[in-house]
């Protein structure tokens, strides 16, 4: 399974990338706000995160494989994550992610149906399905998604959506967990432990 590919950019298409890679070009399709990051960026070496599947009738024996890509593991799981709700599937989640991840993500996790209805194809009771399927998984892309952290750090990363659990269990509306986290990370600090952060955020509030 291909995980990643990297090479040049050789053009933007409307539902897709096409990356030389040493003698072989690559279609990789990519969602809209992926290839908004794109843009800018023809001729350029790129590395995109991607996802394969199989696109075809499996009864007439006409599979073709197909790659989709993301410019962030975060991007890749959160869409993997989209594809999991009963009624979404590949087609309609390339089709629907046309804001960023994280717009997204806290709309699900605010419980925004109007927000989650005006993606395309997203009505309101597929958007209802997806928020009760997802809204306890969104922290982690909610929070600071922008700023994607390399693996080597996914320890930190845990730590925060921990740290965000912990605030809402404690009585904090989900907007206000994720803006007090947001205010502490801001300048870069890292934090080893959810107590650590909590320490800090609290430390703060009385500055």
């Amino acid at each position: 399974m291909i995980t990643r590919i990297t090479g040049r950019l050789v053009t933007l298409l409307t539902d897709a990338a096409v990356i030389a890679a040493g003698p072989f070009e690559y279609q990789v399709y990519i969602p809209e706000f992926v290839r908004r990051q794109l843009q800018g960026k023809i001729n350029d070496e790129i590395s995109l995160r991607t996802i394969e599947y199989l696109e075809g009738t499996p009864g007439r024996g006409n599979m073709t494989p197909r790659m989709i890509g993301f410019t962030s593991d975060a991007e890749r799981e959160f869409f993997d994550a989209i594809c999991s709700v009963d009624g979404v599937g590949v087609k309609k989640a390339l089709r629907a992610m046309v804001r960023p991840v994280r717009e997204v993500a806290v709309a699900i996790e605010e419980q925004d149906v109007k927000q989650l209805s005006t993606l395309p194809g997203i009505g309101a009771g597929l958007a209802e399905r997806i928020i009760a399927k997802l809204r306890r998984k969104m922290a982690r892309f909610a929070l600071l998604i922008q700023k994607d952290l390399p693996p080597e750090l996914d320890a930190e990363r845990g730590v925060i959506s921990d740290a965000y659990d912990a605030l809402v269990s404690l009585g904090h509306s989900a907007p206000d967990a994720r803006q007090k986290i947001e205010k502490v990370v801001a300048d870069g600090t890292k934090f080893k432990s959810v107590e650590d952060l909590l320490e800090e955020i609290y430390r703060s509030q009385q500055r």
